[in-house]
């Protein structure tokens, strides 16, 4: 019948999952509850700073990378026996004996060294430390998209909950008038006023009411369970009642300020794009030469952890890689093919957001137009079916007019509470669209 139809259809709109104690909560309640628990967002936050430890990464290209060291060597080696007396400060002329030079005793030496790096310049380095800061906006952007995507699904899942019980008082007062009717009929059978068919159409009714009825609240429960999901928290058979605080109902489409380039997923993607640039202008620079200057501190003896001697040692190295077997051609080939690929997903994304724009501008419309007419038709199904009622109770009207009047009723109140709820989505997709 068109009653379970309906039933069917929203079924499809509510999510699946299962709730028993009243939680009155408010869809900012809630909110608040999602914006610091959901786990999607918690990932998004992690993603952020991870791009935000990339970019740090990069500030080795500024700063001076400082080390420090403690060695321990033991020797016969000619050369570097020579060598660490030479570095203690141990010579004398008897170790100049070729003897001593050719065969030496072993000989221990204990060296602290104290480095520091500080490169200079690095073409290729500088801008793939601007790719890096663009990435990191991009993530920050993105971030901050997601958890207004998840507003956005915290509203929708609240005014699905609404709508179940919505669905569920007026079930529940169609139940309570075919009730009624059974009783009627019943008192009519008694008299000799009715038919044992009347009897057995009214039962079918008050029957197909209690089914739908039921589903409607599972259906609650569902649409329940999916806010406790959304909250990364456990229903231990809690079930939640909407509290809300704003009663006014929407009756036309929204007025939002703002434009595709304001909304931080279409800003995220011109950042993405512009890192890949970046990177592809680094990769042309990979074979640019490179300015480092270094320093080193040497303190040496013939006992560990001591200073008997010391030293110093101060540069800077100029180096041009002049030819790499077209490593670095490959890797500016790639680079420039994965800007390009950015460049265009960024087209074709602002293109697709331009026209779900558009389509939720006359979506928004259309619920507007919806509402009025399921407005209307409510007006007229309750007035016919008063009407209709009272024939009956005259004996004027019969069994199945009434049924089918009071089925068009409660059909026609069910749709002004999906018009309602439609317009209320629209215009809050709207809103997701243009901020």
């Amino acid at each position: 019948m068109k009653t379970l139809s309906f039933l069917f259809l929203l079924a499809c709109f509510v999510p699946n999952l299962g709730a028993q104690n009243s939680l009155p909560m408010t869809l900012s309640e809630v909110e608040e509850k999602v914006m610091s628990e959901n786990l999607d967002l918690k990932v998004s936050e992690q993603v952020f700073k991870e791009a935000q430890g990339d970019f740090r990464q990069t500030n080795a290209l500024l700063l001076p990378s400082i080390r420090i060291s403690h060695t321990a060597l033991t020797t016969t080696n000619p050369l570097m026996a020579f060598g660490f007396k030479l570095n203690q400060e141990q010579l004398t002329a008897a170790d100049f004996n070729p003897d001593l030079l050719n065969d030496p005793s072993q000989i221990e030496t204990f060296a602290t060294r104290l480095e520091v790096m500080q490169p200079l310049i690095n073409l290729d380095g500088f801008l793939a430390r601007s790719a890096a800061k663009l990435k990191m906006e991009a993530m920050e952007l993105q971030s901050q998209r997601t958890r207004e995507y998840m507003q956005l699904g915290v509203f929708q899942a609240y005014k699905h909950l609404e709508l179940t019980y919505e669905l569920v008082s007026v079930y529940e007062k169609a139940k309570q008038t075919a009730d009624a009717h059974q009783k009627l009929i019943s008192d009519y059978l008694a008299e000799g006023l009715a038919k044992e068919n009347d009897r057995l159409m009214v039962a079918v009714r008050v029957s197909e009411l209690k089914s739908a009825l039921a589903h409607a609240k599972r259906l609650q429960k569902n649409a329940s369970d999916r806010l406790f999901l959304l909250m990364n928290e456990d229903p231990k058979g809690r079930v939640i009642i909407p509290s809300s605080e704003d009663q006014t109902t929407t009756t036309s489409v929204g007025q939002f300020e703002g434009s595709l380039e304001s909304r931080k997923d279409i800003q995220a993607m011109a950042r993405a794009t512009d890192a890949y640039q970046k990177m592809y202008q680094s990769a042309t620079f990979s074979l640019a030469p490179r300015l480092n200057a270094f320093a080193s501190y040497e303190l040496y003896d013939t006992e560990i952890f001591q200073t008997g001697a010391k030293g110093y040692t101060l540069g800077a190295q100029l180096s041009w890689d002049l030819f790499d077997g077209y490593a670095s051609a490959g890797k500016t080939q790639k680079a420039k093919a994965q800007y390009l690929k950015a460049k265009y997903e960024q087209e074709a994304y602002t293109s697709k957001s331009d026209s779900e724009l558009r389509a939720a501008q006359r979506q928004a419309e259309d619920a507007v137009n919806q509402l009025d007419l399921a407005d209307l038709t409510l007006q007229q199904a309750k007035e016919a079916y008063r009407i209709t009622e009272n024939r009956f109770k005259e004996g004027l009207e019969k069994t199945t007019d009434l049924l089918l009047a009071e089925t068009q009723y409660y059909e026609k109140e069910l749709a002004y509470t999906q018009a309602v709820f439609n317009l209320s989505i629209a215009n809050k997709l709207l809103q997701f669209l243009t901020r």
